[in-house]
């Protein structure tokens, strides 16, 4: 499922392969709360702890998209399904197995909490979200329905080009703890020179927008803004949000890392306090407002109030 070459360039950057198409990674975050030094974002604006989450992905290299801002190496991305599936029970043990052995070092260390370590060892939240593109994964609802079972959070990154597995997890009740969609256009144009689609269309974006807002679970539109492309577009934004109408709105800046190196500046990178004005006029727009800010993440919130914005964990 996998080709040798790019699963050598992920094990270099210390993914695990996970079966036959899944892999999971450290995140900085969870290595950084282990020390006692930062915690994710997503802890600071919802509750999930950061030393206990594991990010994941059940499909490596399968996307619609090919987005110039992404990190990782799209040049291997593909647009195609599985041929064999693996299940998603033995994905997810798969997960935490390579998970605690990617941090089985960190107990040697002086300053990670033996109590945060030992907890890690037990994941509470997985984040659907690491590469590739999660609906793609055939028995996606599956993998979100165990994770229930195992009382373990779930939040699910999608790209909005498959509205018609986000309605059929709505019919199997299998709709994730948080679902996101990723909105890095505002409009035709702009998706085909950010996003360089292979196997979707803007109106699967907008057909899953409409459909977001009868969504049963938590709802969030991220929006990472790259300077110089998609960062003038206060309308366009606003009147998709208006339709989708999530619970939270993500402005988060572009980070000059990785792969996406080779395709963009690091004048493309907008500085947080572009973040916040960009995020300050969408919340005027569309009746929202700033709930919180992570400045070293270069991200703000943005929502009606944080009535239930945390998540009992």
């Amino acid at each position: 499922m996998i080709s040798e070459k790019l699963k050598r360039m992920l094990e270099k950057q210390h993914y695990v392969i996970v079966g036959k198409h899944s892999a999971v990674q450290i995140c900085k975050y969870t290595k950084e709360s282990l020390r006692g030094k930062d915690v994710c974002y997503k802890q600071k604006f919802y509750g999930i702890q950061s030393h206990r989450c594991c990010q994941m992905s059940p499909v490596v290299n399968l996307c619609h998209h090919r987005c110039v801002y992404c990190w990782r190496p799209i040049e291997f991305t593909s647009f195609t399904k599985l041929q064999q599936v693996d299940d998603p029970e033995e994905i997810i043990g798969g997960c935490i197995a390579a998970q605690r052995k990617l941090l089985s070092g960190f107990l040697a260390n002086k300053n990670v909490s033996r109590e945060k370590f030992f907890e890690a060892q037990e994941p509470k939240h997985f984040a659907i979200s690491l590469i590739g593109e999660p609906t793609l994964y055939p028995k996606i609802g599956e993998l979100i329905l165990i994770l229930r079972e195992k009382g373990i959070t779930s939040f699910l990154v999608t790209n909005g080009e498959s509205p018609d597995v986000l309605k059929n997890l709505q019919r199997k009740n299998a709709l994730p703890t948080q679902l996101y969609i990723s909105l890095n256009a505002s409009n035709e144009d702009l998706y085909k020179k950010i996003c360089n689609p292979i196997g979707g269309s803007w109106e699967n974006i907008l057909k899953t927008l409409r459909l977001l807002r009868i969504l049963k679970t938590r709802t969030v539109v991220r929006i990472t803004l790259i300077k110089g492309l998609n960062t003038q577009q206060i309308e366009e934004y606003s009147s998709l949000l208006k339709t989708a109408k999530p619970n939270f709105v993500e402005i988060k800046a572009y980070m000059h890392i990785g792969f996406s190196q080779y395709r963009l500046s690091r004048e493309n990178m907008p500085s947080h306090q572009e973040i916040k004005e960009f995020g300050k006029n969408i919340a005027s727009s569309i009746n929202y407002k700033i709930l919180d800010e992570k400045e070293n993440s270069r991200v703000v919130l943005l929502g009606k109030s944080n009535r239930d914005r945390f998540i009992k964990v």
